[in-house]
């Protein structure tokens, strides 16, 4: 039986973390300033503790992932919003849905050396579900 409540009884399930982040040029490592997949799986990484904490009081073990889609290209100059959502919680484990977004993109030219622009919409980058777990509860 899983425990899908908090010490007031509240459901957790649905609740998200999301962080922004920009992109250093200092991360491309391909032809068009392309920042390589594992670049977002950090990312995942980084939302998914922040949960934990949250959650658990404990920033938790990335256990696996059951599931990743590359969807678009991440490159230089993004800026990215980065979602985790509890999708349901076990004893010890808590599986989130991961999701990066290009919300902005460097749009450089000769004239404009720093220019970039908002994406609306924005682009949906990486998507993947994942298992952290947490120590047993000490309550």
């Amino acid at each position: 039986m899983t425990d899908q409540h908090d010490q007031q009884g509240h459901d957790r399930v649905g609740t998200t973390v999301t962080h922004r982040r920009y992109v250093p040029y200092s991360h491309a490592h391909y032809a068009g300033n392309l920042v390589d997949g594992a670049y977002s799986l950090g990312l995942f990484g980084d939302v998914a503790t922040e949960m934990c904490i949250l959650l658990d009081g404990d920033e938790g073990l990335f256990a696996s992932y059951s599931d990743v889609q590359f969807v678009a290209p991440v490159r230089a100059g993004d800026v990215l919003e980065v979602t985790a959502t509890l999708a349901r919680e076990g004893t010890r484990s808590r599986v989130m849905d991961f999701v990066v977004m290009v919300v902005a993109r460097g749009a450089a030219t000769e004239d404009a050396p720093g220019a970039a622009a908002l994406l609306d919409p924005p682009v949906v980058a990486t998507t993947a579900t994942g298992t952290v777990v947490v120590p047993p509860s000490r309550g």
